[in-house]
């Protein structure tokens, strides 16, 4: 169900022959689940599906840009930008705008390396580079460091059980029977593309079937149990990203109520 403002509306008002098809999916599949999609207003609705489409977008360019799967012991970057730490991270380099060490990632991949969780959160920082004016970017996210699922205050990322998958999304693929011998391959995070194809770093675009199959060639021998979807999607907070693209004085308007969270330092929330 989608709630715009405190009205319930319907999938075909929202739908437009002008959308890419991972728009009109989107649509569909939030109307179609039990689980309500709540927006403040169109614009957020709006900035939402623009958000959405954008990873999508990110993780194609990813793909293009020839960066390399590897293990954290093997992980690799531009140190122009980063400076790559002792665990197999990337550390935002003194004097760098973010912007543009982000967009380094996909425009020179072939100078890095990384796995698949790292991979999903470089998405998202693209993704939100490409939804915000670039200031406001460089401004909240000073302290980038990337490695695994770190990621800066002001990126919230949360995690929930559940089948109502979007594109958009970051699903995850299960391989219960993995090779002990290749530990990376204990399971896949993806981008829900839309259309039953994903994006997994190490393995590319395939349907759900080929990831299940990519994975299903990494296991120990003598294997039993196939890899599997998990029942559970993994998401930005749109709402909290939203104030992001608005000026000063649509925060105030669209966000200021007396049941409304109006500040956030780390993980306290401040209302009024």
């Amino acid at each position: 169900m989608i709630v715009i403002g405190n009205r319930v509306v319907d999938a075909n008002t929202l739908k437009s022959s002008g959308f890419p098809p991972e728009k009109n999916e989107m649509i569909d599949k939030m109307s179609r689940y039990q689980e309500n999609y709540s927006f403040l207003n169109s614009e957020h609705f709006e900035f939402t599906l623009n958000l959405r489409y954008s990873i999508i977008q990110a993780a194609r360019h990813l793909l293009a840009s020839k960066a390399k799967f590897a293990t954290f012991e093997r992980a690799r970057c531009n140190e122009q930008f980063w400076h790559l730490t002792e665990q197999g991270g990337f550390k935002l380099r003194t004097g760098i705008n973010p912007s543009v060490a982000i967009s380094d990632i996909f425009h020179n991949g072939r100078e890095y390396a990384f796995e698949c969780a790292t991979s999903i959160v470089i998405i998202f920082y693209k993704a939100v580079l490409d939804s915000i004016d670039v200031s406001q970017f460089n401004r909240i996210y000073q302290g980038i460091y990337l490695r695994d699922w770190q990621t800066d205050n002001d990126l919230p990322i949360f995690t929930r059980r559940g089948n109502d998958y979007i594109p958009g999304d970051c699903l995850y693929f299960d391989n219960p029977q993995f090779n002990p011998q290749t530990p990376q391959w204990q399971g896949e995070n993806v981008i829900d593309l839309g259309n039953d194809l994903y994006f997994g770093h190490g393995i590319g675009i395939k349907t759900s079937d080929g990831i299940i199959e990519s994975l299903n060639k990494r296991r120990k021998p003598y294997p039993t149990e196939s890899a599997f979807l998990l029942s559970q999607v993994t998401r930005l907070d749109d709402q909290y990203l939203y104030r992001f693209s608005l000026s000063r004085e649509n925060l105030i308007t669209q966000f200021i109520d007396t049941r409304t969270i109006v500040g956030r330092i780390g993980s306290q929330k401040y209302y009024i």
